[in-house]
């Protein structure tokens, strides 16, 4: 019996691991769409903002434009040396259509002031002061619209200066003190969001223009302007919105653009909080979706793994007893699911392994007295008679070095067993190459079978081929020993004909072989082969011709046989 403690960790680990399966991917929708969420909004944000900011530039814009666009009405006719009262009346009519306007003063060519009217000051007529060094006049004529700095008149209210000259010299300037406290109305009426502000910075970074009038009236002091102007760096050249703090170390939003004219930075601002309020509701209700979907994720999960738990314990139990050797276990499971499918697998392994183990012991026996290869080719057959003894055409392959005794007399252990190590190998997979039968090797000798146990097409073919492979292969060798002093060569006969094949041997030993008188004309050709050769007999020869070339050597005499036969030769070279 399985241990109860192992019992329940199998059920956490379900439990565990189906828990995760669920929650894991619903985990990673959440924060995915969380993410992407975030990134969405921000983009909508920046290009919302984007869009407020620029606006708000236009309008402020349009607010200046509109001034500069009247003051130009001033400076259309050229002046003569007699006081000009139509002027001062266009002049006095400006001051009622353009509230901004605190004073205006008129100059001609000659830079020379020829009115000045004012709505805190004393009306100058015809003072003729000499104003041509005066800078708003000096950038009027290099630009022909001069904005000045921001002051503030008693330290509080923001002016500026506009000078404007006229397209010809002739029609002198008029210079103009701006109120930029009536901007607020401007900057008022800028709605970002439901507690978003617009707010104006000249180029210093003074605050010149914010919906909390009193703010604006302190804009000279570093106090109030500071935070502001940091806003405004914050942002910086960059492209979008950057997060900075208010006056009051709040959060926001910020974007800004530039004011064409005076170099003014419009900076519209919303707090975070209510910037990112849509992202903020999708995220609590991602939240709420994932806690729900855990919580079921664990309903599930538990029930699933408890579920799991009795048919698992059954698979284990199988397990163990398949482990020890009993191949005639079975699992009787019906779910009607996946388990059941599983059980029913597992019979099936079990009848599989069974047969398997049939099969590795019966591979093991022959293998006691059987060499490897034919013991596989047995198993692949699956059927012992191939080995049974019969007649049949088989092509004897016999091939072994020439001078070997004499190399192997004076070469030391070493050498000697490296040589035929790195023969041997080389012939190896030329036989496993063309699927012929390694009878035996003895020393530097081997002889192959070619058509037994298993027939094949063209077997003297297959047998040419196959010796002259093996020629090509231990030439190759050859050319390498004989640069290290060993003199062996190397010569391969074959011959074609009836034998007997089969098994013989004793109990614990038995050799799969071919006897016959093919065997020994094989062998004795092989003998009589010089380094090189190829010799095979007429047999071989007349399967052959004009698929391979084939030479004629004549007859002669073999040892073992009464009269002369005739011989043939394969050249490798030419193949």
């Amino acid at each position: 019996m399985i241990p109860q403690d192992r019992f329940r960790g199998l059920f956490h680990k379900y439990l565990i691991a189906l828990f995760l399966a669920v929650a894991i991917p619903l985990a990673f929708n959440g924060v995915t769409e969380a993410w992407f969420g975030y990134r969405d909004q921000r983009a909508r944000l920046d290009q919302w903002l984007g869009v407020q900011s620029a606006s708000a530039a236009a309008e402020i814009h349009d607010f200046i434009h509109g001034i500069t666009s009247q003051l130009g009405w001033l400076v259309q006719l050229p002046w003569t040396d007699e006081p000009d009262e139509r002027r001062r009346t266009d002049a006095l009519r400006l001051l009622r259509q353009a509230p901004a306007i605190a004073s205006l003063t008129l100059l001609d060519s000659n830079g020379l002031e020829r009115l000045y009217i004012s709505r805190i000051g004393l009306n100058r007529i015809e003072s003729r002061t000499n104003r041509s060094a005066d800078p708003a006049l000096v950038g009027a004529k290099a630009d022909q619209v001069w904005f000045s700095d921001v002051s503030y008149y008693r330290g509080s209210e923001p002016y500026i200066t506009v000078a404007i000259v006229g397209n010809r010299p002739a029609v002198g300037a008029v210079v103009a003190e701006v109120n930029l406290k009536l901007i607020w109305d401007v900057i008022s009426a800028i709605k970002v969001g439901k507690t978003g502000f617009a707010f104006v910075l000249d180029r210093s970074g003074r605050l010149i223009a914010h919906p909390d009038i009193s703010l604006v009236l302190r804009g000279a002091e570093e106090a109030t302007s500071g935070p502001f102007r940091a806003m405004r760096d914050a942002i910086g050249p960059k492209a979008g919105f950057a997060t900075s703090q208010d006056a009051q170390g709040q959060y926001v939003a910020a974007s800004a653009a530039p004011v064409q004219g005076p170099d003014w930075t419009v900076v519209v601002a919303q707090p975070l909080s209510e910037a990112y309020a849509p992202i903020y509701g999708a995220l609590w209700r991602t939240a709420a979706f994932l806690a729900i979907s855990t919580m079921l994720a664990g309903i599930l999960a538990y029930a699933l793994a408890d579920r799991m738990t009795e048919p698992i314990k059954l698979l284990e139990e199988g397990t163990e007893r398949i482990g020890a050797g009993s191949f005639d276990h079975r699992i009787s499971i019906h779910t009607g699911d996946e388990l059941q499918r599983l059980a029913n697998s597992f019979n099936k392994m079990a009848a599989e392994l069974a047969l398997a183990q049939q099969h590795q012991e019966r591979i093991a026996k022959l293998k006691r007295f059987l060499a490897p290869q034919v013991a596989d080719l047995v198993d692949r057959a699956g059927d012992d008679s191939l080995l049974d003894g019969r007649r049949t055409e088989v092509v004897v392959v016999f091939c072994d070095l020439r001078g070997f005794t004499a190399f192997s007399a004076g070469a030391s252990p070493e050498d000697v067993m490296n040589v035929l190590s790195e023969y041997y190998e080389d012939l190896g997979r030329v036989i496993a190459k063309f699927e012929a039968t390694l009878i035996n090797f003895s020393g530097d000798g081997l002889m192959v079978l070619v058509n037994a146990p298993v027939p094949v097409d063209e077997p003297a073919l297959r047998a040419i081929d196959l010796a002259v492979d093996m020629q090509k292969k231990v030439q190759a060798l050859i050319a390498g020993w004989r640069s290290l002093g060993y003199h062996v060569g190397f010569g391969i006969g074959l011959a074609s004909g009836p034998a007997t094949v089969g098994r013989i041997g004793y109990k614990d030993r038995l050799d799969y072989t071919a006897i016959g008188s093919v065997v020994n004309l094989a062998a004795r050709l092989c003998a009589s082969a010089a380094d090189k050769e190829i010799l095979v007999d007429a047999k071989v020869a007349a399967d052959v011709k004009g698929k391979r070339p084939v030479e004629d050597l004549g007859d002669r005499a073999i040892k073992g046989f009464d009269k002369a036969i005739p011989v043939f030769g394969i050249s490798f070279d030419a193949l």
